[in-house]
C-alpha cells in the first residue's frame, strides 16, 4: 500500500510539474573528453525519468572516475552505454518520444500510425509491482500472460495526443515497476563485471563493457538479448574472473560467442559455441600442466 501511495504521489507531482530534486552537476574529475557525453546523458535521464534518476547515473559513474586502470576511451564508452541502458525502451518511453515529435514540429499522418506489439506481461510489468503482481497472477491462470497486443502510438488527432500524454505521465510509476527493478539489477551487474575485468583481465574490459549493446528494444528482441548476455557472462567472463576457466583471450572468446548469437530462444548455436570455447580453454590448460 505504501508503494502504491508513493507511486500516486509521484504521478500527481509529475502532472503538476513538480520535480523531486535539483538536476545533478557534472562530477568532479570527469575527463574533458567525456563532458559532452555525460552532460547529454544527464539531460536524457531527466527527461526520461527525473533529476534523481540522473543523479543515480552520476553516482554510478563516479565509481570509475580517477581509476588508474581505466583509459578515457573506455570511460566514455561506459558513460555512453550506461545512459542508453538506463533509458530503456518501454511503452512510456515510446509515448514520450512521440510527443517530442510534436515539440519538433512533426506530426504523424493518420494513415501511418506507429504500431508496436507487446506481450501482456510486458505491459503489466510497467506498472508498480503491488499493482502488477496480482494482475499477472490472474493472466497466468488464464494463460494470457504471453498474449500479444498491438498498440498504436500516434499524434494524428487530439484524442491520440491526449492518450500519449496520459501514457507519458505514467513515468513516475516506472520506478516502482518490476521492469525498473530488473533493469537496476542488470546495470549494477554489468558495472560490476566491467570493474572486475579492469582488475582481473584489463585487456578484455572494453569487450565486457560493449556487451551492453546485446540488450536492446523491447519484447522478444529484449528478452532474447538479455538471455544471450547472461549466457556469455555466466559462461565465459565470470568463470574467468573467478579463476575457474583458464581463458587466455577473453575478449576474443566474447567476440566469438557474440558472432554465434541467433534469434533462437533455445540458444543452440550460442550455447554450443560457449561449450566449445570452454572445452578448448580447459584442454589447453591441461596440456600446459
Amino acid at each position: 500500500m505504501a508503494s502504491f501511495l508513493s507511486s500516486l504521489r509521484y504521478l500527481l507531482a509529475d502532472i503538476i510539474g513538480e520535480d523531486d530534486s535539483a538536476p545533478p552537476f557534472l562530477p568532479n574529475g570527469l575527463p574533458e573528453e567525456a563532458t559532452g557525453i555525460v552532460s547529454d546523458a544527464i539531460h536524457l535521464l531527466i527527461d526520461y525519468q527525473s533529476a534523481s534518476y540522473a543523479q543515480l547515473y552520476v553516482d554510478r559513474l563516479r565509481r570509475f572516475i580517477g581509476r588508474q586502470d581505466l583509459d578515457t576511451a573506455l570511460f566514455c564508452d561506459i558513460a555512453r552505454l550506461m545512459a542508453v541502458r538506463m533509458s530503456y525502451e518501454d511503452p512510456i518511453r515510446i509515448a514520450q518520444l512521440k510527443l517530442a515529435e510534436l515539440d519538433g514540429g512533426e506530426r504523424a499522418r493518420a494513415s501511418s500510425p506507429d504500431i508496436r506489439k507487446f506481450r501482456l506481461d510486458e505491459l503489466i510489468d510497467s506498472l508498480p509491482a503491488t499493482v502488477a503482481d496480482p494482475v499477472l497472477d490472474v493472466l497466468g491462470m488464464a494463460g494470457w500472460q504471453h498474449r500479444r497486443v498491438s498498440i498504436p502510438f500516434s499524434t494524428a488527432s487530439r484524442l491520440s495526443i491526449r492518450r500519449l500524454k496520459i501514457e507519458a505521465g505514467l513515468r513516475r510509476w516506472r520506478q516502482f515497476s518490476t521492469r525498473f527493478e530488473q533493469e537496476r539489477i542488470w546495470v549494477e551487474r554489468w558495472l560490476h563485471m566491467v570493474s572486475r575485468s579492469l582488475v582481473k583481465r584489463p585487456d578484455a574490459a572494453a569487450a565486457v563493457a560493449e556487451t551492453a549493446t546485446m540488450i536492446q528494444g523491447y519484447g522478444d528482441v529484449y528478452r532474447q538479448g538479455l538471455a544471450d548476455w547472461h549466457a556469455v557472462i555466466d559462461g565465459l567472463a565470470k568463470p574467468t574472473f573467478d579463476g575457474a576457466l583458464p581463458l587466455a583471450d577473453l575478449a576474443g572468446a566474447i567476440a566469438e560467442a557474440r558472432a554465434a548469437v541467433m534469434p533462437d530462444p533455445r540458444q543452440v548455436s550460442l550455447r554450443r559455441t560457449i561449450a566449445q570455447i570452454r572445452a578448448r580453454a580447459l584442454a589447453a590448460a591441461a596440456t600446459v600442466s
